[in-house]
């Protein structure tokens, strides 16, 4: 894929490094030539000192012929444009942004821009941290509101039907017995020592957890 990333700052450096490794044709724009030290001495990707918003400098980078662009400046506005302008104005079919203030958040969704907080994202991770450990995030959909999590059965709800677990905006996805996996259904009983993976909001794990602690 051809890719082009807006922005190379400590994110975009890692994000353009780890494209590149898998075989990427990666291109980097940023508008200061110091920021390109963050990129690793073996980086072989082309890179452009330029304002990112010049239409110049974008087609010195090839954004017509890009399969992806990433936005992910420390400037909203400026990730917001050009992802705006790459997306309506260039055509590009894959184009993500950083969100570096999630009061802007809001802005992104507007213009229909696939964006992640990670600000949001990190806060989210480490709340469930610090509620409980033993519920594991396996999967973040968006910025965190879905996720997807692994829970291992405990022994009071030996031999309990799933369905007595289960709360609102929880969706069970699979149950892991003995290697294998299969598609629970509201009825399938439970044994200690199963893994099973729900799909649910932070409210949702929360009352699930709620209920662990409960026991059948």
């Amino acid at each position: 894929m051809r890719i082009l990333v807006v922005g190379c700052g400590r994110m975009g450096a890692e994000l353009a490094y780890r494209l590149f490794r898998n075989g990427h044709d990666i291109c980097i724009i940023d508008n200061l030539e110091e920021s390109f030290r963050h990129l690793p001495p073996d980086f072989s990707g082309r890179i452009y000192e330029g304002e990112v918003l010049n239409f110049d400098v974008l087609h010195r980078a090839g954004i017509e012929s890009c399969d992806a662009v990433a936005t992910v400046t420390n400037s909203d506005a400026l990730n917001l444009v050009v992802a705006h302008v790459a997306k309506e104005h260039f055509h590009v079919p894959n184009v993500v942004a950083r969100n570096f203030d999630p009061t802007f958040r809001e802005l992104y969704e507007l213009f229909n821009i696939q964006v992640i907080s990670a600000t949001s994202w990190a806060a989210q991770r480490l709340e469930e941290m610090i509620y409980h450990g033993e519920v594991r995030t396996v999967f973040s959909a968006g910025n965190g509101e879905v996720e997807v999590y692994e829970i291992t059965i405990p022994d009071q709800w030996n031999k309990i039907e799933l369905k007595k677990l289960l709360v609102d905006e929880v969706l069970p996805v699979s149950i892991t017995r003995a290697g294998r996996a299969i598609l629970p259904v509201p009825e399938t009983i439970l044994e200690t020592s199963d893994i099973l993976h729900v799909s649910a909001t932070l409210e949702g794990i929360q009352s699930l957890r709620s209920q662990l602690g409960q026991g059948g």
